[in-house]
Parts: structure tokens; sequence; C-alpha cells
């Protein structure tokens, strides 16, 4: 049983769950500014990080099964779960259902505790987006979008969950930091499977456009990035601390960009999982002592 779960946990590449999760926390931080108290509740914080992890998986498995034949044929991938029989296309269903069913009543939960409805009704759509990536590479090279969208929904949904009548430009212009962000590193990940892609008619810029158009386009998703998070702070009155993350993650960002070449992707996968887990996590510590420093300067 610790074996199969291991092999799940894999399936789902769990540990990228470092990625969007402090976005959703950022957004929960500055949703609940607009609370009673100024923090979200423990019960919204609970109920959102099982929507997130249930909404993740049902993402990741539908991707797995989408994909399991190309992933067979790409030496990179073979040795998936299912592509290598180390878990049933039968088991992988029915693991997506029971997270789909647990995204649902992570969902729910927000209309029956805290007379929200707005999760539960957009759930379906939200699943409807996650899932629909895995076939968007059959095409269109806008596949890294769609993940940046796919990423990006967990930011606005942890800010309706929190205090969805104050929803407004903020959380989309956070959103949209996740979209270009990961479409940035997606695409210099997806430099790894050019050929590979090629050979099965995938859609990604890479494969499309070569790895030389391709990073130029990470980089100025990149650059972007940057732009939109100075305005983020501009637009919730962020201080010090922030701007102090935001200068970091630009240098973070740069450093990542430098890794990878046009003839060079010897260092992708550290620039793909390392230095966007240290942006998300470093974003997300500036946002907390910020917050907590505006809370204590009255009293202080």
């Amino acid at each position: 049983m610790f074996k199969r779960m291991v092999t799940v946990l894999e399936m789902i590449k769990f540990a990228h769950s470092i990625f969007a999760l402090p976005f959703a926390a950022i957004a929960m931080l500055l949703a609940g500014r607009g609370l009673p108290g100024g923090w979200p509740r423990l019960g919204q914080i609970g109920l959102i990080v099982v929507c997130m992890v249930a909404a993740r998986s049902v993402a990741m498995t539908f991707n797995r099964i989408a994909d399991a034949e190309i992933d067979a044929k790409n030496p990179r991938t073979a040795k998936r779960a299912l592509p290598a029989g180390l878990l049933s296309r039968g088991f992988a269903w029915g693991f997506l259902l029971a997270m789909a069913g647990l995204f649902l009543a992570g969902c729910a939960g927000f209309w029956w505790f805290y007379e929200n409805p707005w999760p539960i009704r957009l759930a379906l759509p939200v699943l409807a987006v996650l899932c629909g990536y895995s076939y968007a590479k059959r095409f269109t090279s806008l596949v890294h979008i769609w993940l940046g969208v796919s990423t990006g929904l967990a930011p606005v949904a942890a800010w309706i969950a929190v205090s969805h009548n104050t929803l407004g430009l903020p959380a989309f212009v956070l959103g949209a930091v996740v979209l270009l962000w990961m479409a940035g590193f997606d695409i210099i990940y997806a430099l790894q499977d050019v050929e590979s892609d090629r050979r099965e008619g995938l859609y990604s810029l890479p494969s499309r456009l070569g790895a030389g158009r391709a990073l130029l386009a990470s980089r100025i998703c990149h650059a972007a990035v940057v732009l939109l998070l100075l305005w983020l702070s501009e637009l919730t009155g962020m201080g010090l601390i922030w701007n102090c993350g935001v200068a970091v993650v630009m240098v973070l960002l740069f450093v990542e960009q430098s890794m990878v070449s046009a003839t060079d992707f010897s260092k992708v996968s550290v620039a793909f999982f390392t230095m966007n887990g240290i942006v998300s996590i470093v974003l997300a510590l500036a946002a907390l002592g910020d917050i907590l420093v505006a809370r204590l300067e009255p009293v202080i």
C-alpha cells in the first residue's frame, strides 16, 4: 500500500504543488484583509487546501491517462506509472473520480459553512479547464498559455472562496502573474521534448518555432511577470517587504533564464523545479511579512 501511494504521488507530481499553493496563499491573505479581523478563517484555509490538492490530482491524473500512449514512446516519460504498468488505467480512473468528488465536496463546503455559493457553482467549469489542457497540445501552440490559465485560476478561486464580495482587479492581476510565470517556465520545460513532440505531431512553441524563438517568448512572459507584480503592489498598497520579495523574484527569474540556452538544455530540471519553487515561496513569505508588519504598525 505504501509503495502504491508513493507511485500515485509521483504520478500526480505532488511535490509540484509548491508552484500554485503559495500563490493561493497570497490571494487568501489579500482577500482576508477585507474580512472582520483581517484574516481568512482557518476553515476557509483548510477547504482551499483540500480543493487545490484534489483539483490538481484530477488534472494530473487525467493528463497521465490522456498521454499514456505518447509517454510510452518518449524515453523521458516511458517510466511513468501508466506506460510502465505500475498502475492500471482502471485504478487511475478510480483515483481521478475520487479526487473529483473530494473537490466538489470541498467546494460545497464553502456554501454549507460560509454561505458562499460561488465555489460550487464554478467547480465543474474549473475541472473542464484543468482537464482540457491535456488535449490542447494536440491542436494549438498556445498549450503553454492554457496551462498558465489552469494554474492562474488558483489565486482567483482562492480569493472568491475567502471573500467573493471583494473580488476585483488585484485578484485577476495575481492570476495573470501566475499565468505568465507558469507559461514561461513550461516553455522551458518543453525544450526537453522537441523531437518527441514533432514526431507525434504535438504542438508546443519549441517544436513549432524552434528553441531560440521559444526561449524569447519565455523571457517576455517572465519580464511581464515582474511588471505585473509591481502593478499588484500599487493596487494592493503592499509595502517594502513585498517589493523586496519582487526584487528577489526578478533576480531568480533572470538566473532561471540564464540556465538554459537554445543549445544547452542540461539544466532544465533545475530551472523548472528548484528555481520556480523558490519563486513562489519567496512571494508568499513576502506577502505574509508585509501584511503582518502593516497589522502591527498601529500597535507599535
